[in-house]
């Protein structure tokens, strides 16, 4: 049974509004937000995967300060595929689940090498092929290390893109495949790769879980469940 969405608006999921107030939502986006990209720290494409792997259930903050004695260790696939897991988990235990990341990255790595001459894939199908590498991290590394029209990225979902979206009212739906259908079918090709970006720094400031600012969101004018927490009690 599929699961109700947390944070769905007053009056629930209506397409007509999604689709008339999406163009000004991405406006109001741009000048609040400019083109923001990922914050976890990388180099190349190859560091970028293996942090993105690590940030689930964990940080950018957190992530950001384990990876720099990670790649210094381990700077290419070819160097964390021929690792001791041991030695990565003492790494990377900070990060949570380190053991089963710790074979999600060095089994990523060996793949990287074997099947690819060491170089990241650049699609969606091979990326999730690849031990670790879930929708959403194919999208992040697409979407930062080759933007469309090189790639065939989506639009990545987290908790706070997923939150943003339902109070927002453009999605009816819990699962982040389904939220990343909805936005896919409402934010113009052009926008996928700032706007997901520009939805977390909302998410994490005036649009946050627990105490949302109304007054200081950006897109206010645009959202019902802001317009509902507003409204004088009747």
């Amino acid at each position: 049974m599929p699961q109700s969405p947390r944070f769905l608006a007053p009056g629930g999921y209506d397409p007509v509004n999604a689709k008339k107030n999406v163009r000004s939502i991405v406006r109001a986006l741009a000048r609040a937000y400019g083109q923001p990209r990922t914050w976890l720290n990388h180099s190349n494409p190859f560091e970028l995967v293996v942090a993105t792997i690590l940030s689930a259930q964990c940080t950018d903050e957190l992530v950001n300060r384990v990876t720099p004695e990670l790649f210094a260790r381990y700077p290419t696939p070819e160097a964390l595929a021929a690792a001791n897991p041991s030695d990565v988990e003492k790494i990377i235990r900070p990060t949570g689940f380190f053991r089963q990341k710790t074979k999600s990255i060095i089994g990523c790595a060996r793949k990287i090498v074997e099947d690819f001459g060491g170089e990241v894939p650049q699609t969606m199908e091979e990326l999730t092929n690849l031990p670790g590498v879930a929708r959403k991290t194919a999208n992040v590394v697409l979407a930062n290390c080759w933007p469309r029209p090189a790639s065939d990225h989506g639009i990545f979902v987290d908790t706070h893109i997923r939150r943003v979206s339902q109070r927002l009212a453009l999605t009816a739906h819990e699962n982040p495949v389904d939220i990343e259908r909805d936005l896919m079918q409402l934010l113009p090709k052009e926008t996928w790769v700032d706007v997901p970006h520009q939805m977390i720094l909302l998410g994490r400031g005036p649009c946050n879980a627990r105490t949302p600012d109304h007054e200081a969101c950006p897109l206010l004018k645009w959202c019902p469940t802001g317009q509902a927490a507003k409204a004088p009690n009747t």
